[in-house]
């Protein structure tokens, strides 16, 4: 198994207030002024109900203090006046009164070579960005998600206001502004890369001792860059075919996972131990679930990238 090992970056994201010079998760980019924002126009009509940035972000706040301050134990978690906004937001807008169209994508993250070890930076770039529609729509080989390689410093003058989308199809594709806290860890492969030989001798070695290698030893949890892909959870592993790139039908590798959380109760092996039982503390807004993004019913949405030409449309699997 030595010879199957990799090299990963644990982002570690966690709620902040990051600028357009940091790495982050959900913070805003170092765009350059003249070049136009990515957009993308929905395949479908979306059926709503619907809601917005503004919203989503005003919801966020309201439920982050909420969960903070000290409450009795009979003392409703929102006060009458949240209460109030909570309910207009969750009502959200009927679709027939939103226009039709090509939408801004949102960021998703930004990585800086200085920040995060191992970013595979084409030759004369040293940052990645990640967009996407914060749609149902992220999955597959198109430009509903997008990357972009540049070098930071040819950018003279950064985009002050990026475009927003006049509408949000799934809040829980909003990533939260996170700074970044990156780890280099060695994983295992998934279980679905073994061949059975490697299987039965895993089954053997762990019998008796108090690890499972999927949770605790193959992939890690969270958001990541480089390293093993996340394991199949919910359907069957992809076939060959599918693992390549939509523009030239090269291979394609494991660039970014982002996940639903940072651990979960199989892999609390992987959990900081500088956050101990955050969770606990703050059942909202934690290190548990820093991003609150949510993929599908709480699984992991795989990004690869081209091979041979990185430029390319990326590959997203929900895994």
């Amino acid at each position: 198994m030595a010879a199957l090992a990799r090299t990963a970056t644990r982002l570690h994201p966690r709620p902040g207030a990051p600028t357009v010079h940091d790495s982050s998760v959900g913070g805003p980019l170092l765009w350059p002024a003249d070049e136009p924002w990515p957009t993308y126009t929905p395949t479908y009509r979306p059926y709503g109900p619907l809601t917005t940035l503004a919203d989503i972000r005003t919801r966020r706040d309201i439920l982050t203090v909420a969960w903070a301050r000290p409450r009795g134990p009979r003392e409703n978690l929102l006060t009458a006046q949240e209460q109030e906004v909570i309910n207009r937001i969750s009502a959200g807008y009927s679709p027939e009164l939103l226009p039709e169209g090509p939408l801004p994508l949102i960021p998703v993250a930004q990585f800086y070579a200085r920040d995060v070890p191992g970013l595979p930076c084409p030759e004369g770039t040293d940052m990645l960005q990640v967009l996407w529609a914060p749609f149902e729509e992220i999955e597959g080989c198109s430009e509903a998600v997008q990357l972009r390689w540049r070098l930071s410093s040819d950018v003279r003058e950064a985009m002050v206001e990026s475009p927003e989308p006049v509408y949000v199809d799934q809040s829980e594709h909003v990533p939260a502004p996170c700074v970044l806290h990156p780890e280099r860890v060695r994983e295992f492969p998934p279980t679905h890369v073994l061949d059975d030989e490697q299987e039965k001798s895993l089954r053997v070695w762990v019998e008796g001792r108090s690890v499972d290698y999927w949770s605790d030893l193959s992939v890690a949890p969270g958001w990541k860059l480089g390293g093993w892909p996340a394991h199949f959870t919910f359907r069957d592993p992809a076939d060959s075919d599918e693992l390549q790139c939509g523009e030239c039908g090269g291979p394609v590798g494991a660039l970014l996972t982002v996940d639903s959380s940072e651990w979960d109760g199989a892999s609390g092996s992987w959990r900081p131990v500088e956050d101990g039982e955050d969770k606990a503390r703050n059942p909202y807004r934690n290190a548990h679930d820093p991003t609150l993004v949510t993929i599908g019913r709480g699984y992991t949405l795989q990004i690869y990238n081209c091979v041979s030409t990185p430029s390319h449309l990326p590959r997203t699997i929900m895994q």
